[in-house]
């Protein structure tokens, strides 16, 4: 790596088993911006935010690549994952990507594509989403080898970006639910995420078990409810037909928690009052 510690990088437990699969979630720490770090170590941001270097994002996402490959040991018969973004805007729509129609980004590596989702059955790809409190998804399907990258926030959770995702790589490569499985990474967690009653109201009218989602912050009828966008993303991959053991639940809330020295883990758009930076989560596979 050209500089700096080692980019922070939190993987899925069991995932190792597949040496073809490459799939991480970025930490704030380990990179290279002082941005948004209060005075203090150098941050991993991977977001083109506005306040920060674009040069300096490029370096830190080809850094953060690097250490994945490095930690999964992943040989990919000498070519270099290319990285796919999208430019998110909280909606319900997943993008098939293939290799041909690279690069997908401008010169300086800001996504071309709008959606909120990315699927491909293409080696050699990584797929890349955005997060600073949404719940980042990741999905891949062992026989097939086709993954997905999914940006789950409220809104594209209310419009079933999960369930969307996978009946688009059914429909696309033959996914079957008994041969997929899936992340839900660091987000804001139901400890921290207090919404309206205009947002309760969505997912209980989208959701049988939209009631199960939501506890009250306080007795009053129209007080804050806090939402467990874990579990809404959790029960829409149950309702694909995947097994409970193939869903794996990171479970660390991006809003609060903290490391030893209590810095912050992660970005947190929330708890931050939106003057933060961005976290990376990958899914790609190799050739073998």
């Amino acid at each position: 790596m050209s500089r700096g510690p080692t980019p922070g990088i939190v993987t899925v437990p069991g995932w190792q088993c597949y040496p073809w699969l490459l799939a991480g979630f970025s930490t704030r720490r380990g990179g290279l911006s002082t941005v948004y770090a209060g005075g203090g170590p150098p941050e991993q941001n991977l977001g083109y935010t506005p306040e920060e270097d674009p040069l300096q994002v490029a370096e830190a996402r080809e850094r953060l690549i690097d250490a994945l490959l490095e930690a999964r040991a992943a040989g990919s018969g000498g070519v270099r994952p290319d990285l796919i973004t999208v430019r998110q805007c909280h909606s319900g729509v997943v993008c098939q990507v293939e290799r041909s129609q690279l690069p997908l980004a401008s010169a300086d590596g800001r996504a071309s594509l709008q959606g909120d989702g990315l699927y491909t059955r293409d080696a050699n790809l990584l797929l890349g989403i955005l997060t600073a409190d949404c719940v980042p998804v990741l999905i891949a399907d062992t026989r097939t080898r086709a993954v997905a990258a999914l940006h789950a926030g409220w809104r594209g959770t209310v419009q079933r970006i999960v369930e969307r995702g996978i009946g688009a790589m059914s429909q696309r490569f033959g996914c079957r639910p008994q041969d997929l499985i899936a992340a839900i990474g660091p987000s804001i967690g139901p400890c921290c995420f207090e919404v309206g009653v205009e947002v309760r109201e969505q997912f209980e009218a989208q959701f049988g078990y939209g009631g199960e989602l939501v506890a009250k912050v306080a007795a009053q009828p129209d007080s804050p409810v806090r939402l467990n966008l874990w579990e809404a993303n959790r029960r829409q991959l149950l309702d694909a037909g995947l097994a409970p053991s193939a869903i794996t639940l990171i479970g660390e809330c991006t809003a609060c928690t903290r490391l030893d020295d209590g810095r912050r883990k992660y970005f947190s758009h929330r708890a931050e009052q939106g003057f933060t930076g961005r976290m990376l989560s990958l899914i790609g596979t190799v050739a073998s």
